[in-house]
This record gives structure tokens, C-alpha cells and sequence, in this order.
């Protein structure tokens, strides 16, 4: 009986069943394929290293008021940089240990608003990024390592690290600076760096040359005495400034994230008043790139002295010794167009191709790329606005060949 009952109920399912079984059935959507990556990135790592650097000079001019009216103004910026052939935008992100962005270590730029601290209800970074890319434009973030203000600007907010961690700070007569000798600020500066890497599509993460501030023995005297080091001060420093760029390498190095510099242009400078061994850096990879500021002329002379030269010192780059992939690049002076460099002879920053002159003179020393500083020297100079625009063109006629 209980084998009946089975069967008769597996009739009268299939018998009630039926009529839905044979109802139209809902299409069950297939998984979704894994995103294809676009070409677009590849393209813009292969693409020639051609950079134009904006600065916290030409946010000043930039209207932060909203996103629409931020996105329109770095529309035309970047459209501009587009059209001479530049690959790279070299964007200060963290000027006077602030950000223009969200950030869990250091507070909104005042250049968003015009106070420290405040938020401006969006992201440039996120906006910026996004523009950049859109364009086929690699976006690196210029971070300013140590300086907090140049002089009292910008009045620092109870967020700045420098309220926060007041032991932290050295000051000089130019300013007030995180202390290069303090090992958590190197840590410090370092996780501001993964943070960039972390939250943003860069391409790269940008030092400018502002290492040690002063060679006066006082400003970290203290500091030096309780190291206990057996070192000189002076390679002290330079240990110190090591192990900051080492950290910050490591940092990017973790997202894949190239890291480069632009130290003084006379390696003698940096590695003296500075304290930055950039050929060290070059011979042992701490970075992946370096990008000297070469912002004197080819005909610069000066009481007889040609060192300068922007000849002299990119061969004098080229020359040294580079560990496997760290890549040469030079920054070349656009703020000297229409005002010289000081030199005792010739007019070449008058003639409307001194920057171009510069960027095939490098192409023959075979230093692998350039960066133009700065975005206002070309595109708003107010000063010499007819050779800006020449000079512009004949870039344009370089790199777009």
C-alpha cells in the first residue's frame, strides 16, 4: 500500500504541475564575462615620457568653487597640454603638507578653498584623474615630501600634521618643514604615499627637489646628537633622506606604481646644500625615474663659468650610472621664456625655440625624456605671451614630430 500511495501522489504532482511547466519561462541572465582590459592604459605606459608640470601657482588660478566649474577649468588645461604632444601631467597634489583630495593623514589643501581644512564637497584628485585618462594623458601626483609653509602661508589648521604632531617640525627662515630626521614622519610620509597609490588610478607618484631645507648644523643638531650616529651630520642627513626615498619606492613599488624625482640640476648642489645622493638613487634604483631641473640655457655662461649649461649638466646626467630600468628624464625651464636665466651672454630664451633647441639635444645625448616646468610659463604667461605661444609651437613640432 505504501508503494501505491507513492506512485498515485507522483501522479497527481506531475498533473498539478503541468500547466506551469508549460508557462513561458524568465530567461536566466548568463554570468558576466570578465571585464576585457582597454588598450587605453597600455597605450599610455608605452607612450614617450613628455610631461608638463602643474603647480599649486596654477590652482591659484583655478576655480574650486564646484565640480562642474573644477572640471571645466582642468578640461581646458589638459586640452592644452594635449595639443603640444605631452604625455604626462605632473600635478601637485600635497603642497604644504595638505591635499587636494580626501585624505586620512593630511587635511584639504586652502588652495580648494581658501582655508586649510575645509572640504570642497568633491574630489579633485578623483576629477582630475579621470580627465586625464580620458584624454589618454598619464596623471602623476607631485607630492611635496617635507614642507608645511613657505614663510606663514597657509595658515595651518588644527589638522595639519604640524599641529597634530608639533615634534615633528623644524623651522628655517624660509619656513616650516617635517623634520627629515624623525623616522615617523619618513613612515608617515610613506603611508600618504600608499594612500595615493591605494585610492587613485596614478600613473606615478612625483617628488619635487625640496629635501633638506637648510645647511645650517642647529636645524637638526638635537636630532643628530641623540642618533647616536658615528657618521658626519652632512651623510647623516643624506642617510636620512635615503631612507625616506627608499620607503616611499617600496610604497608605490606595492601597487605598481612608478616613483621619480626631480632633484636641483647640479648634482653637486644636491648631494651638498640638499642632502639628496640622487646618483646614488640612479645607481642603486631607488627610483624609477629621475628628472633633473636643467633650467638654464644652452649658451649659459657666468663670470666665465659655462658649468651650468644646460649642455654641460645633461651630459653630465647621462653620464652617470643607472641600475637596470631606472629611466633619465630632464626638466626643462618654461618659466624662463621671455626673462633669461641670468647668463652673461646670449638671448636664447627670447628666440621662440629655446625649449624645442633643448629637447633635441637631448634626443642626441640619449636621455629618454622631458618635463616642462611649468603648464603657466606656456599656456598663461601674461609677460611674453607671443614667444610663450612660439615656443609652444615648436614643441608641439618636436614631439608630435
Amino acid at each position: 500500500m505504501r508503494r501505491i500511495g507513492f506512485y498515485l501522489f507522483i501522479i497527481i504532482a506531475v498533473f498539478l504541475l503541468a500547466p506551469l511547466l508549460a508557462l513561458p519561462q524568465k530567461a536566466v541572465p548568463a554570468p558576466a564575462a570578465a571585464p576585457t582590459p582597454t588598450p587605453t592604459a597600455v597605450a599610455r605606459a608605452a607612450a614617450p615620457y613628455r610631461a608638463v608640470w602643474v603647480s599649486y601657482l596654477e590652482w591659484e588660478q583655478v576655480d574650486f568653487s564646484s565640480a562642474e566649474a573644477f572640471t571645466q577649468a582642468i578640461g581646458t588645461m589638459l586640452d592644452n597640454i594635449q595639443s603640444i604632444g605631452a604625455t604626462v601631467v605632473l600635478a601637485q597634489v600635497r603642497p604644504f603638507g595638505d591635499a587636494l583630495y580626501p585624505s586620512d593623514y593630511f587635511p584639504f589643501s586652502h588652495l580648494c578653498t581658501g582655508t586649510q581644512g575645509q572640504d570642497p564637497g568633491f574630489d579633485p584628485l578623483a576629477l582630475l584623474v579621470d580627465a586625464a585618462h580620458a584624454r589618454d594623458l598619464q596623471l602623476e601626483a607631485w607630492v611635496n615630501p617635507y614642507r608645511i609653509q613657505a614663510g606663514q602661508t597657509p595658515a595651518l589648521c588644527g589638522a595639519s600634521p604640524a599641529r597634530l604632531h608639533p615634534d615633528w617640525v623644524r623651522y628655517t627662515d624660509t619656513g616650516a618643514y617635517l623634520d627629515p630626521a624623525n623616522a615617523d614622519v619618513r613612515q608617515y610620509i610613506a603611508d600618504g604615499v600608499g594612500e595615493l597609490c591605494a585610492r587613485y588610478a596614478v600613473d606615478g607618484i612625483h617628488f619635487d627637489d625640496y629635501f633638506y631645507p637648510t645647511t645650517d648644523p642647529a636645524f637638526d643638531a638635537a636630532d643628530y646628537a641623540a642618533s647616536g650616529s658615528t657618521r658626519t651630520q652632512d651623510d647623516w642627513r643624506r642617510e636620512n633622506v635615503n631612507a625616506l626615498m627608499e620607503l616611499c619606492h617600496a610604497a608605490a613599488r606595492r601597487y605598481g606604481v612608478r616613483f621619480g624625482a626631480a632633484p636641483a640640476g647640479d648634482p653637486e648642489q644636491n648631494y651638498t646644500l640638499q642632502y639628496s645622493d640622487a646618483a646614488r638613487w640612479l645607481r642603486q634604483g631607488t627610483v624609477d625615474y629621475l628628472m633633473p631641473q636643467l633650467y638654464w640655457g644652452q649658451e649659459y655662461i657666468k663670470n666665465g663659468d659655462a658649468s651650468h649649461s644646460f649642455a654641460q649638466l645633461a651630459a653630465t646626467w647621462a653620464a652617470l650610472p643607472r641600475a637596470a630600468g631606472v629611466k633619465l628624464y630632464a626638466g626643462l625651464g618654461a618659466y624662463r621664456i621671455g626673462a633669461g636665466d641670468g647668463s652673461d651672454a646670449g638671448s636664447e630664451w627670447f628666440s621662440g625655440h629655446a625649449l624645442a633647441d633643448q629637447l633635441a639635444l637631448l634626443a642626441r645625448l640619449g636621455v629618454q625624456g622631458a618635463g616642462l616646468y611649468r603648464y603657466g610659463s606656456l599656456f598663461a604667461n601674461s609677460d611674453a605671451p607671443a614667444l610663450a605661444e612660439s615656443e609652444a609651437e615648436a614643441i608641439k613640432g618636436v614631439w608630435q614630430g
